[in-house]
C-alpha cells in the first residue's frame, strides 16, 4: 500500500468517525434532556426540603436521608421491595424454565401454544392488574370460588385486605406477567443445545433428569445468569401492576420503593423526600446492574 493510499484510507476513517458522532448527537441530546438532566435535578433536590406549601426549596443537606433511614417505615418498604424482587424473580425463573422445557418438546399444536404463552406479556400491565384484582377479590373472586368448590378453604379469604395475601397476589401477578419473557430467553438458549450431546448423554446412561442436569443446565448457565439479573432489575422498577392492584396497601404491606416515591411526591407533595427515596431506589437498582454490566463486558472481552 502506497503512502497516498494509506493517507486516503486514514481520511476515510476520520470521516466515518465524524459521521458516526454526528449520528449520535440526536440520541445524546434526547438522553440528556429526558434522562440525565432529570436525574441530576432529582439528586440535587434530594438535599433540599421542598413541599407544596413552600415557595422555594430549603437546603437541608443529608437531612432527608437521615430522616428516612431512621424511620422504621423506610426499612419496611425496603424489605418489601427485597422480598418482592427475590420471590418474583425466583418464581418467574422456575416457571419460565419449566415452560421453556415443555415448549422445546415436539407435540401437535406446539406453535399455537407458544404463541398463546406470550399473551400475558403482550397484554397491558394495568389490564392484567385489574384482572388479578377480580381473581383475588374476597367476595366474588374466582380464586376463592375454586378453593371453596374443592374444599381447600371453609370460608372466603380476603386476599387483598390481608398483608400476606396482598403480597402473594402482587408476586403471583407480576410473575405471571414475566414468565413469557423468561420462557422466550430460555427457549432461545435451548435451541442451541446440540442434539449430538443429548444423544451421547443418553448413550452413556443418563435419564431425563441426568440429561437436564449435566447437559441442558450447564449450557443454559450464561443465559440463566443474565435473565435472572435482568429480571431482578425489572422487578425493582415495578410500579404499575402493584399500584393498580393494591396501591401499596393494606397499610404498607405492598409498598415498594417505586410506590413510595409516587406517594411522597403526589400524595404527600414532598418532593425533597420523594427524591431522597428515589436515590435509595437508584442505589438498590445499581447493585444488580453492576453485576450485569460486569458479566456483559467480561463476555465481550
Amino acid at each position: 500500500m502506497t503512502i497516498r493510499q494509506s493517507a486516503k484510507r486514514g481520511q476515510l476513517k476520520a470521516h466515518e468517525r465524524r459521521t458516526g458522532l454526528l449520528l449520535l448527537v440526536p440520541a445524546l441530546l434526547a438522553f440528556c434532556a429526558v434522562i440525565l438532566y432529570p436525574f441530576i435535578q432529582s439528586m440535587r433536590l434530594s438535599l433540599y426540603k421542598f413541599t407544596i406549601e413552600m415557595d422555594k426549596p430549603a437546603f437541608v443537606g443529608l437531612g432527608n436521608f437521615s430522616r428516612l433511614l431512621s424511620d422504621p417505615g423506610t426499612t419496611t418498604v425496603w424489605l418489601n421491595t427485597l422480598l418482592f424482587v427475590v420471590a418474583t424473580t425466583g418464581l418467574t425463573f422456575v416457571l419460565g424454565l419449566a415452560w421453556a422445557l415443555m415448549m422445546n418438546q415436539s407435540f401437535k399444536g406446539r406453535v399455537f401454544v407458544r404463541s398463546v404463552s406470550l399473551l400475558p406479556w403482550v397484554l397491558p400491565t394495568t389490564v392484567t392488574a385489574f384482572l388479578a384484582a377480580w381473581i383475588f377479590n374476597g367476595q366474588y373472586g374466582v380464586l376463592n370460588a375454586v378453593l371453596l368448590s374443592v374444599g381447600a378453604i371453609a370460608e372466603p379469604i380476603t386476599w387483598l385486605a390481608e398483608e400476606k395475601g396482598a403480597m402473594a397476589a402482587v408476586i403471583l401477578t407480576k410473575a405471571w406477567l414475566s414468565v413469557p419473557l423468561f420462557m422466550a430467553f430460555f427457549l432461545a438458549g435451548l435451541q442451541g443445545v446440540s442434539q449430538d450431546q443429548l444423544d451421547a448423554a443418553r448413550v452413556d446412561g443418563c435419564q431425563n433428569l441426568g440429561v437436564l442436569r449435566y447437559v441442558v443446565l450447564p449450557h443454559l448457565a450464561p443465559t440463566m445468569i443474565i435473565v435472572t439479573i435482568l429480571g431482578a432489575m425489572g422487578n425493582l422498577q415495578a410500579f404499575d401492576v402493584i399500584y393498580a392492584l393494591t396501591q401499596g396497601g393494606p397499610i404498607k404491606a405492598t409498598t415498594m420503593l417505586s410506590v413510595e416515591v409516587y406517594k411522597q411526591a403526589f400524595q404527600n407533595w414532598d418532593m425533597g423526600t420523594a427524591c431522597a427515596v428515589g436515590v435509595i431506589w437508584f442505589v438498590t437498582i445499581a447493585i444488580p446492574t453492576t453485576f450485569y454490566l460486569r458479566i456483559l463486558f467480561k463476555r465481550e472481552s
